[in-house]
């Protein structure tokens, strides 16, 4: 119908600065892996409650994903392009978030603000994915989506980091319950790095503008659209998805379920097996805590206990934040040295022996009662969320019509956030039930979940042409 678009091969630094912005946004999420699980414990919330509480993420990137994608698709302005606007507003409402996080002082406060939080990256993320095959040819594909697991590594090492050593260095002795103070710190450096660095990658990278042609094809869709056209373009979209999508579909079920699962009660097993500490004993600290301060009497023995109890609770979750930052560096070192491992073996057979590695390496954790050693398998881990980050989009991305290039990036968002929301509503009941309230377990399952993400690729065919981005 109309002549194939010529897109021009970028340098290193253009595609270093176009990713840039994916750091903040990597940041923010970092954040929310680590960070607000125990910042609802802070806040009184019970293990089991921490599914629940963590519904924002799927039910807003089910919702806002596609229609951003759909919508962004059918978009063009000459001053800001097409994808631009929306991870700088999805970047500006996320740095507000940030900031005011760490002044909830109820539950439902946090949850609430996380809501707004995964809104606003769920805003921000999703062109960002598109915006890698608008901008490059398809034989740079892989070399940028494997630059952005570089940024999501370095953006969610900061976070873990600044959590680990916030907490260090400014922990204090002893907590008092509530948010701790070094809480804050991480949080206002997240509100910073989110709108810096979208707006960097907006001021370095321009949008390649659509044909003459093109542009009459979005004047006449517009004039056409109604309020119902983007969910119309999404289930048509869904209809027609290429195979291979649907393949990617039953991988991601497995590997997004279990990495929900490994995010929500990494901590909770940190604080048993390393610390000995079990949640009766948090919440009886709490209690304690919360008396005294009511001005009831507490004798100074029980006080003692209490404190030093949610001072453990507190290293534990600065040494979450270590593990996560550690496995986060690796994934900064690995990315773009799994594009010659793809070339010799193929992205899907490397993406294949990287899950595999990390079910393993997530398996052991619960048996290493030493924090250093425990690192250890974080190497598994961070090797295996590189590939997680890029492969796939690599694997997929020329089988995707570059006109629903937004559209169907939305829908393999969808794929990973209907895991998070069966997880966030069935393994409370899974992990009373049959895991009897052990994150341990739990944690043993995630790894058992992401073996099985790994047999599941096998089932997927990718074209030659696939690899010519390598």
């Amino acid at each position: 119908m109309n002549a194939k678009r010529i897109i021009p091969r970028l340098s290193f630094w253009q595609i270093w600065n176009m990713n840039v912005g994916f750091f903040g946004i990597q940041y923010s999420f970092g954040l929310q892996q680590t960070a607000v699980n125990p910042i609802y414990s802070f806040l009184g919330a019970h293990a089991e409650q921490l599914p629940i509480l963590n519904l924002a993420g799927p039910i807003t990137g089910l919702l806002i994903q596609p229609l951003i994608g759909a919508i962004s698709d059918k978009t063009w302005s000459p001053k800001w392009g097409r994808r631009k606007p929306f991870f700088l507003l999805g970047a500006l409402f996320c740095s507000i978030a940030l900031f005011l996080f760490p002044f909830s002082s109820t539950i439902w406060m946090a949850a609430g603000l996380l809501w707004i939080l995964d809104a606003a990256n769920n805003t921000a993320m999703e062109p960002y994915r598109a915006f890698i095959g608008d901008k490059l040819p398809e034989d740079q594909q892989t070399f940028g989506f494997q630059m952005q697991s570089l940024f999501v590594g370095a953006g969610i090492t900061l976070a873990n980091l600044s959590l680990f050593v916030f907490q260090k260095y400014f922990g204090g002795n002893a907590s008092n319950g509530g948010i701790p103070v070094w809480v804050y710190y991480s949080f206002f450096l997240g509100s910073f790095c989110s709108i810096a660095s979208v707006a960097w990658s907006v001021y370095k990278t321009p949008e390649i503008p659509p044909t003459e042609e093109e542009l009459k094809a979005l004047e006449k869709s517009k004039a056409e659209s109604n309020f119902f056209t983007p969910f119309v373009e999404i289930i048509t979209a869904i209809r027609e998805m290429p195979k291979i999508l649907w393949q990617l579909s039953l991988v991601y079920l497995f590997q997004w379920y279990a990495l929900f699962v490994y995010w929500q009660f990494i901590t909770p097993m940190l604080k048993w097996s390393l610390y000995g500490i079990s949640e009766t004993d948090e919440t009886k600290a709490n209690t304690l805590l919360e008396s005294a301060k009511g001005g009831s009497a507490v004798a100074a023995s029980d006080l003692t206990w209490a404190k030093s109890i949610l001072h453990e609770v507190e290293i534990a979750v600065g040494q979450t934040g270590l593990m996560n930052g550690s496995y986060n560096i690796v994934t900064m070192i690995s990315a773009l040295l799994l594009v010659p491992f793809a070339r010799k073996f193929t992205s899907r057979n490397t993406y294949i022996f990287c899950l595999f590695l990390t079910g393993l390496g997530i398996m052991t954790l619960p048996f290493i009662k030493n924090e250093y050693l425990i690192l250890l398998p974080m190497i598994a881990l961070g090797i295996g969320w590189a590939s997680m980050m890029g492969l796939p989009y690599s694997m997929v991305s020329p089988s995707i019509p570059h006109r629903k290039r937004g559209i169907y990036m939305g829908v393999i968002n969808m794929m990973i956030v209907i895991p998070m929301l069966i997880q966030t509503l069935s393994f409370g009941f899974i992990f009373n039930t049959f895991l009897g309230s052990n994150p341990s377990g739990a944690i043993i399952l995630a790894g058992i979940l992401f073996v099985a993400a790994g047999g599941c690729v096998f089932a997927m065919k990718p074209g030659a042409h696939t690899m010519r981005d390598l």
